[in-house]
């Protein structure tokens, strides 16, 4: 063996030293770009859009005649790196992949969008039809601090009084909307903590009889039994729901007044935009959900908080109505995306009691989670599942819901993204698909990870420019 030169061993030590300096990243990505598939993973990314956490599969899909049994069409992942193809996460969570949630937002606007001004097999007479956008709040279970407006102390008192536990029951400061007190509880000993992680898991029953009761009273002020109210009219919605800053769960919802046969055929004459908003404020008034007494948790009543914002749904800016079809699709799309994590909460589930004291959330929201935990122990209230929703702090609900007749549904509008994209399987009656495909692996290295968000910031940038030429502004 030949004996090494001090030359070599300075060039070796050299060499090494320069490694030791580099960040993990950096040697991540040497190693990326030398493999050699790195061109066609590069390509798969991007067909994914960035996708921050996509899902690696593995398999085939033969298309074959179904009279003759030749193959139409075939493709294999042996060709691909790794044996692998990637494609998108879907998650809708900003927080968790920018891109995917991007896209789901694009899908809910045009969803919201099209129950508004029809398209998606939705005519456009619905501009017609009694339209509100309706806000219901969760009530108080305790004060807690607020943003000031103007400067305004946050709670003011004057006779300086405090609550049982000594604490002061008003607050002279003036919060900055980022003020981390915005939210939290004055006294959280006085704070109704299973109250409020309670009115979250019958948050969905709440709503259903909230729509309930509005088709009585449209009923009563038609003079139809409720039994028959269904051969005059329809209620048709989306409700999107939002985490306010003190971790209570409010709805936005665009509700819309259908003839019988949905959104096809007009409203009688007598259902105007003025009695749907009488019937939406009484429903919201009279609305309630009261769980049993139990002697581990007591008696409770849920029902919406006093703040109801309702606003008919304008169909142009000519009077500068702020609540248009455009606004209104595009604030319910805005909030689809958003998740308990934007309110200072964890998008990811929780184990074990542990897990809620490691968690780098606020002692409000540490509070609601550790409710749920203690609550969901017991049997007579294991069907609410809270343990496993303590994460979203008792809410076991979709974060976008609506009524069958509303407008289209996100299955539809993803297999026309796909045939646009060339991307759909041949299902006419002269082909047989045989598919095969199992799960590998998701998510990315560091290299890869950075690479991906270079893609989905191109993207984005070209977004922005189209949309700016569409519009006829310049960009510098």
């Amino acid at each position: 063996m030949p004996a090494i030169t001090p030359e070599a061993r300075r060039f070796a030590l050299d060499r090494a030293k320069r490694l030791r300096l580099l960040s993990d990243t950096e040697r991540d990505l040497i190693r990326l770009v030398n493999e050699p598939g790195f061109p066609r993973w590069l390509e798969q990314i991007k067909a994914t859009g960035g996708c921050a956490h996509p899902v690696y599969l593995s398999g085939r899909t033969t298309t074959l005649d179904a009279a003759t049994g030749a193959v139409l069409r075939h493709y294999d992942t042996a060709t691909e790196p790794g044996g692998r193809l990637a494609i998108r996460c879907r998650n809708r969570r900003e927080s968790r992949c920018t891109p995917c949630s991007r896209l789901h937002s694009g899908d809910t606007f045009h969803l919201v969008r099209s129950g508004l001004l029809g398209g998606k097999s939705v005519p456009a007479t619905v501009t017609a039809h009694p339209r509100l956008f309706v806000t219901l709040t969760a009530p108080s279970f305790g004060p807690v601090h607020r943003a000031s407006e103007g400067g305004k102390p946050c709670r003011p008192r004057r006779d300086g009084g405090t609550c049982e536990h000594g604490r002061p029951v008003g607050c002279g400061l003036a919060h900055a909307t980022d003020d981390p007190a915005v939210g939290q509880p004055l006294c959280p000993d006085c704070y109704d903590y299973p109250g409020h992680v309670l009115l979250h898991a019958h948050a969905g029953e709440l709503w259903n009889r909230t729509t309930r009761a509005i088709r009585r009273h449209l009923a009563g002020a038609g003079g139809v039994t409720q039994s028959k109210i269904s051969d005059h009219l329809r209620l048709s919605f989306a409700k999107v729901a939002e985490y306010q800053r003190r971790g209570a769960v409010h709805f936005h919802a665009v509700i819309r007044l259908d003839g019988p046969d949905g959104p096809t055929s007009p409203p009688p004459g007598w259902a105007t935009t003025e009695l749907l908003e009488a019937a939406v404020r009484s429903a919201a008034a009279s609305a309630v959900v009261s769980m049993p007494y139990m002697p581990r948790v007591g008696e409770h009543t849920f029902h919406w908080g006093g703040q109801l914002d309702v606003h008919p749904i304008r169909r142009a800016f000519a009077d500068d109505h702020p609540v248009t079809d455009q606004a209104v699709a595009a604030y319910v799309a805005k909030y689809v995306s958003k998740s308990i994590g934007d309110a200072g909460g964890t998008d990811h589930p929780i184990k074990s009691p542990d897990d809620i004291t490691l968690l780098p959330v606020s002692v409000h929201v540490r509070a609601l989670m550790g409710t749920c935990w203690r609550l969901g122990r017991l049997p007579e209230l294991e069907p609410l599942r809270l343990r496993a929703w303590a994460h979203t702090l008792g809410y076991r609900g979709h974060i976008l819901t609506k009524s069958r007749r509303y407008s289209t549904t996100y299955g539809e509008l993803r297999a026309v993204r796909a045939a646009h994209q060339g991307a759909v399987v041949d299902t006419t009656p002269a082909t047989v698909t045989d598919s095969r495909w199992r799960y590998v692996g998701s998510g990315h290295t560091l290299a890869e990870s950075e690479i991906a968000a270079g893609i989905a910031d191109d993207l984005a940038t070209l977004r922005e420019i189209r949309r700016d030429l569409r519009e006829g502004r310049g960009r510098e």
